[in-house]
């Protein structure tokens, strides 16, 4: 469910005239409605309820300040795999100790820096990562407590480049090696072993997989236990999909994912992470854009945007369906017409869809591209030195630019030209 509604003939997010916002600050941009951010985190919220967990928001799918101020209002703690994500979390007022950090490839300095402004927990996903945190945190004299992400070598049915949890994955060490790295850990000064962390995948549509990882954790947290670890932390990871195509079918609700966590892990006593983001802020989100140009091609017509592949990366990345909607409600029973809808970046491959069927839109005409809250901006680019779009937040009847569009001034004099030129 989300909060982008028709009308009288106009689409509204939330009580905000979707024209409205584009008349006050051109196209293209992205609007989120604070309604759908609120009641998508509560829905995962309520789902443990009557355990000991905590939400933490994957930010990688929208690290806008204002959307982490506002799940943060709401108790959400982050999954953050950069320093620059962990102090964009700091900014947006989110206590250290309701940060994780994520990652395969942590600095020392990132390390450092987690550490001096307060962490609540490292998911190591490496021995050398280990031993480079254990050396960072016995330099500034503290103690961190860790997680080791485990790969169950679990196929999410995913697509292939968001999927994390099979052995050909980059992402944890090898379950099967678990016992012998969870002893290197313990051994290591400055090292706190608390937990498992466990993520498999992106976009997941079925229950199926999660069940099959989350008994593998289950197990070996009872064989760690057996070894002397005190695991008493269970971070789940994130994952579960949002219906991108209507025809689609649904994917599993956050009930019903925290009723497989309660089933599959609810005996060990543990206190409980998750890290959902696409299913938080994807539905809580749209593109809008403009219709510069419809042309004719030679057996096809062009539907010619102003936003571009640099906007939203997805579909030219990994081929991802987004459903495209004009602003004015069309006339029930209207024209219905096949569009190649592309951008103006100059590749091929900015190709939004393909022989998409949708009602008949002309030069001027507003669209949107709905579930676009997610790996929408945080993607984007200024590629063919096109502005970053601003992003707008929505609450009721009023709405903010959250993220302004820089000038071309802005853009140019980021460069240097060095005098020796």
């Amino acid at each position: 469910m989300d909060h982008f509604l028709y009308r009288d003939g106009a689409l509204y997010a939330e009580d905000v005239p979707i024209a409205d916002i584009a008349a006050s600050v051109g196209t293209p941009f992205y609007v989120y409605s604070s309604a759908t951010l609120t009641r998508h985190f509560k829905l995962f919220d309520d789902a443990l309820a009557g355990t000991d967990h905590l939400v933490c928001y994957a930010m990688k799918s929208n690290s806008n300040q204002a959307v982490l101020k506002l799940l943060g209002d709401l108790g959400a703690g982050m999954d953050v795999v950069s320093a620059g994500e962990y102090l964009r979390a700091k900014a947006a007022g989110i206590p250290g100790e309701r940060i994780v950090f994520s990652g395969v490839g942590k600095t020392a300095e990132e390390m450092r820096i987690a550490l001096e402004g307060g962490i609540r927990q490292f998911n190591v996903e490496s021995e050398p990562e280990m031993a480079r945190l254990s050396g960072v945190a016995e330099s500034l004299g503290k103690t961190v407590p860790i997680t080791v992400r485990v790969n169950p070598d679990v196929d999410a049915k995913t697509h292939e480049k968001i999927a994390t949890g099979k052995a050909e994955n980059k992402f944890g060490i090898p379950i099967s090696r678990a016992r012998e790295v969870y002893a290197q850990a313990a051994a290591l000064p400055g090292l706190e072993v608390i937990g498992i962390d466990v993520h498999i995948g992106s976009q997941l549509t079925q229950l199926e997989p999660f069940e099959l990882a989350f008994r593998k954790v289950a197990d070996l947290t009872e064989v760690l236990r057996t070894d002397g670890h005190d695991i008493r932390r269970l971070d789940l990871g994130g994952g579960l999909g949002i219906p991108y195509e209507r025809s689609n079918e649904a994917p599993p609700l956050p009930i019903e994912f925290g009723e497989l966590i309660k089933k599959t892990v609810g005996h060990l006593g543990c206190e409980i992470e998750i890290e959902p983001g696409r299913l938080i802020s994807g539905n809580a989100g749209l593109l809008v854009a403009e219709v510069i140009y419809v042309k004719d091609g030679e057996d096809r017509q062009f539907l010619i945007l102003d936003a571009a592949m640099n906007d939203l990366i997805r579909p030219a990345m990994y081929g991802a369906y987004h459903d495209i909607i004009p602003v004015v409600e069309p006339a029930p029973g209207g024209e219905q017409v096949k569009y190649d809808v592309v951008g103006p970046v100059c590749e091929s491959g900015d190709t939004f869809a393909k022989q998409r069927v949708m009602p008949q839109v002309g030069t001027g005409d507003l669209i949107a591209f709905r579930s676009a809250g997610a790996y929408g901006a945080v993607m984007s680019s200024e590629y063919n030195t096109r502005p970053m779009i601003p992003e707008i937040l929505v609450h009721e009847d009023q709405f903010a630019v959250i993220r302004a569009r820089p000038t071309f001034d802005e853009m140019i004099n980021r460069d240097t030209i060095p005098t020796w030129l």
